[in-house]
């Protein structure tokens, strides 16, 4: 009886999303197939993995002690492949990257020039995903390497800092005088355009300059794409943060005014997976990543 490394795939998406269709949309597949695979899995070991309800699919005790294997032989499958790579002494293979909705910030679109250079039989897939989703994704597997950004680091990851993103406080100019008086309470009391959840790394560093200060932004508004969001703002909606080089270009347009409170800064990491860490696939994409950004090195939380 042999197990398919696809549906192991599945099985860990279905557990981590609890969720039929939200795994297979992560996984790029039909719900159909996704829910073909778990049962496959289940027929061929004769045991229940999953709980079923109407809303969601809990792992059964079983498929608590079932997942943490799944995820060690993926992780094996994938040093097995690396350590075939080796034995033929040439680098070629794919690669799935992720990048920012804006790729300029991370030079990922020169990495992967430098990539295609250097080793022109290794074929990249360039997905664009936000920084939870590529953290995520980054420990099931499907993404080989990702943008993001920080604060927190995953212990099952290595990071690579990239540069600092600096973040300003911005608001509609017809508040220009009112934004560019406002103490942190004034600001605070302002309406917000505040991100969704799902963009933490946004999230935390709007909280965490209110929080510090015994305050809480006004949320009116979210948005979950940074286009909206500009838009929302241009059309008078509230205050956001806004990355810095951006906030001055629109200040010099007239086209918004910029808080004299609130520059906060985040990291801009390359990550992959530590198990990962002597993959050909991934030593060469990093050789090229320090072809744009020279002297990255591991960074120790």
């Amino acid at each position: 009886m042999l197990i398919d490394l696809a549906q192991l795939r599945t099985f860990v998406g279905v557990a981590e999303e609890e969720h039929l269709t939200r795994a297979a949309e992560r996984l790029h597949m039909s719900q159909s197939a996704a829910s073909a695979h778990v049962r496959a899995i289940e027929e061929n070991l004769d045991i229940e993995l999953f709980i079923r309800t109407n809303r969601s699919l809990k792992l059964t005790t079983a498929g608590e002690l079932l997942l943490e294997r799944a995820r060690d032989l993926l992780n094996e499958a994938n040093a097995f492949t690396s350590f075939a790579r080796e034995l033929r002494g040439k680098i070629e293979g794919a690669l799935v990257v992720s990048s920012s909705s804006d790729p300029s910030i991370s030079r990922v679109a020169q990495i992967v020039a430098a990539m295609h250079r250097m080793h022109p039989l290794v074929k990249i897939d360039l997905r664009a995903r936000q920084s939870a989703g590529t953290r995520q994704e980054l420990k099931t597997g499907e993404l080989d390497v990702g943008v993001m950004l920080g604060p927190s680091l995953d212990p099952g990851l290595i990071h690579y800092e990239l540069t600092k993103i600096t973040f300003r406080i911005v608001g509609p100019i017809d508040w220009k005088e009112q934004i560019e008086n406002a103490d942190w309470k004034a600001l605070a009391a302002m309406p917000w355009i505040a991100p969704m959840d799902s963009s933490k790394a946004y999230s935390d560093m709007l909280a965490g300059l209110f929080e510090t200060r015994g305050l809480k932004p006004n949320t009116a508004v979210r948005f979950d794409n940074s286009s909206l969001a500009r838009s929302m703002l241009l059309s008078g909606m509230g205050l956001m943060l806004m990355r810095e080089e951006h906030a001055l270009e629109d200040e010099k347009s007239g086209i918004l005014a910029i808080a004299p409170l609130g520059i906060t800064q985040l990291p801009l990491f390359i990550a992959h997976q530590v198990c990962r860490k002597n993959d050909p696939l991934i030593v060469a994409f990093m050789e090229a990543a320090r072809q744009v950004w020279p002297g990255i090195k591991p960074t120790v939380e």
